[in-house]
């Protein structure tokens, strides 16, 4: 075994100028004309700084030399804590239906919880059951997430998609008596109550809206009626680090959604290991305006836990990356102006065309801007470049574009990228408290995670639980990657696709699904949406694209000009057989949520696509109709 520690020191810049104004604060904050020098402060941004240890095998672990300091307790400490220090201070919003904010303050959010926590105390609800989440985020959704926490009861937040999207309810049930919960919350009856009402629960149901409607059932606003009592700071005082504070459901793209189990101490740590390399989150509150859904760990407990821990505000975002949503997302972040902007690279494939078209949008976004997070899925560099250009036309430097990586078990961050970028590909390095290991698999190097953030495993499944991990105690993700510099591991990890992903040509050649398809989708810019790739036990590969709404619009021998001169340009490029797609096949009908072929976080499932679309497939490379060649 062997060890070394490499640490790029960087020298002391300019303090940060400039403040802006959130209703009555202050907060400090970089005005957005003003260089990217404090990238390279390390009182903002941790140093770039890795250690790695080898082994005779050739597997090796990554880890940050930092030790991680200490975390709260449990989510509440973060509630407590902002509505005594900072009362008045705007911490939540959303648009009401009439278009108006409604606000809350910490003060306020902490005194609605509290009422509520009393609430469910007195409900004697089924101990152990959690309280289970159908609908979409809201103010109403958020305090009774935090009300539940508060008083050690768990809580999931299930994908609505489950209910809204479809008339067949079968999913739903199923998660539902897997959950078992004491109480299950929605908006309104009219979308939610259907599925609940036949889902054969001995539950308590609670609505917002319509609960005169269904029988038995509770309205929200009576929950928030019952005046606080000292039971709820003695669930509280009782709460531990290995409590389950949440309960999140894997996609279920392999099968039936798994149940994650979320402790506080998940929760707390990997929070405070995101404040160790952001170190501009102490002294710099961050101001969301966010669509990201909390039934995914990323909108949840990375986004959402940076506002709790930081004590930040967040606008709830009711657009999102889809046609006739996008159009609220803009006007949401124009008149919020954010200072930390998340989403997955679809969102920002959709959002661009808007900030490019109309310039006081665009400087309006970017004004208080400092940085741009994607993850979810693989930025196409040709987004990249567009983001960086658009930022470069309307004030006069790029924006900080940068991203990180992790899962629903890890909840979520490993890896963070805290320095400035060039391109997309790099997802940073290991996190205080984290450990990476990478294991020889193949032509590949397999990921595989240790830490506090890590989860104890899969909710009453022994057996999916020990399957998810190694001997050593090590996390299986799934995931694979590599060092950026081999001879300077501080300059992070290159994600690699995913090992269950990726496949064998008849030649024996592997195939790089996630780095084939960035490729792609970067080669085919602006028309396409995303792409799929094909070829499992074939002798070359394809793809089969979805169109943007520009593509769409063209006619079909114009498009497939532009497609057949992507391929020839792929080729180009080399890369051998298992880089090269050798036909296309643009897909008339768009990515279909309902039938799981894209996420609540507006990223393709792959496998979803290639086993309902298994007709496309068969037709691209038996060179049926439509089948674009690049010659």
């Amino acid at each position: 075994m062997h060890c070394c520690m490499v640490t790029r020191e960087i020298p002391d810049a300019c303090q940060l100028p400039g403040f802006y104004h959130f209703g009555k604060h202050i907060h400090m904050c970089m005005e957005w004309n003003v260089a990217l020098d404090w990238m390279d402060d390390p009182r903002w941004l941790a140093p770039r700084r890795a250690v790695r240890i080898g082994f005779d095998d050739g597997s090796f672990v990554l880890r940050s030399p930092e030790p991680l300091k200490p975390y709260a307790r449990c989510i509440g400490a973060w509630l407590e804590r902002w509505a005594a220090e900072t009362p008045d201070a705007p911490a939540f919003a959303e648009r009401t239906p009439q278009g108006e904010w409604r606000r809350l303050t910490w003060g306020q959010t902490r005194a609605q919880v509290g009422r509520i926590a009393q609430s469910l105390l007195g409900l004697k609800l089924v101990p152990q059951a959690p309280i289970v989440v159908l609908s979409d985020n809201s103010l109403d959704h958020l305090l009774l997430l935090l009300a539940g926490m508060h008083i050690g009861r768990a809580v999931c937040t299930v994908s609505s998609a489950y209910c809204r999207l479809t008339r067949d309810y079968t999913k739903i049930h199923g998660i539902l008596n897997t959950l078992g919960p004491a109480l299950v919350y929605a908006s309104d009856t009219q979308v939610y109550g259907p599925p609940l009402a036949s889902a054969g629960l001995q539950a308590v149901a609670v609505f917002s809206h319509g609960a005169e409607s269904y029988p038995g059932a509770l309205s929200f606003d009576s929950l928030t009626r019952t005046a606080e009592g000292p039971a709820v700071m003695d669930a509280f005082e009782a709460i531990t680090p290995d409590t389950h504070a949440k309960y999140l459901l894997t996609s279920g793209s392999t099968g039936h959604p798994k149940v994650v189990i979320n402790t506080h101490r998940m929760l707390c740590a990997n929070q405070q290991m995101i404040a160790q390399v952001w170190r501009f989150l102490e002294v710099e509150k961050p101001v969301l305006a966010d669509w990201l859904p909390w039934s995914h760990t990323f909108g949840a407990n990375n986004n959402l836990n940076m506002v709790l821990r930081n004590g930040g505000s967040l606008a709830i975002d009711e657009g999102r990356p889809a046609p006739g949503l996008i159009e609220k997302s803009v006007a949401n972040l124009c008149e919020v102006q954010p200072t930390v902007y998340f989403n997955v690279p679809r969102g920002l494939d959709m959002l661009l065309p808007h900030l490019e078209a109309d310039e006081t949008l665009a400087r309006r976004f970017f004004e208080r801007l400092r940085v741009v997070f994607y993850a979810g899925a693989a930025l196409p560099q040709a987004t990249w470049d567009r983001l960086q250009a658009l930022a470069l036309r309307v004030r006069g430097e790029p924006v900080w574009l940068t991203t990180s990586w992790g899962s629903t078990e890890t909840s979520p961050a490993i890896t963070s990228a805290h320095w400035r970028l060039d391109r997309a590909g790099v997802i940073g390095g290991v996190l205080p408290g984290m450990e990476l290991k990478f294991v020889p698999n193949g032509e590949k190097l397999e990921l595989r995670v240790r830490g506090v953030s890590v989860f104890p495993g899969y909710r009453d499944a022994p057996q999916l639980t020990a399957q998810a991990f190694d001997a050593e105690g090590y996390y299986c993700i799934g995931d694979a990657g590599r060092l950026a510099d081999e001879a300077h591991p501080e300059e992070g990890v290159v994600f690699n696709g995913r090992v269950a992903e990726d496949f064998k040509l008849t030649t024996g050649t592997w195939v790089s699904v996630g780095t084939l398809r960035v490729r792609v989708v970067s080669a085919l810019a602006p028309w396409a949406q995303d792409a799929v790739v094909t070829g499992h036990d074939r002798d070359e590969v394809g793809v089969l694209i979805f169109p943007t709404p520009q593509a769409a619009a063209l006619p079909a021998g114009e498009l497939a000009r532009h497609v057949a001169a992507a391929l020839r340009a792929l080729q180009g490029e080399g890369g051998g057989s298992s880089q090269t797609p050798m036909r296309a096949l643009v897909l008339q009908e768009p990515p279909n949520a309902e039938a799981g072929e894209i996420t609540d976080k507006g990223y393709i499932n792959q496998s979803a696509v290639l086993k309902r679309r298994a007709a496309d497939v068969q037709a691209l490379h038996a060179g049926g109709p439509g089948v674009i060649l690049p010659r």
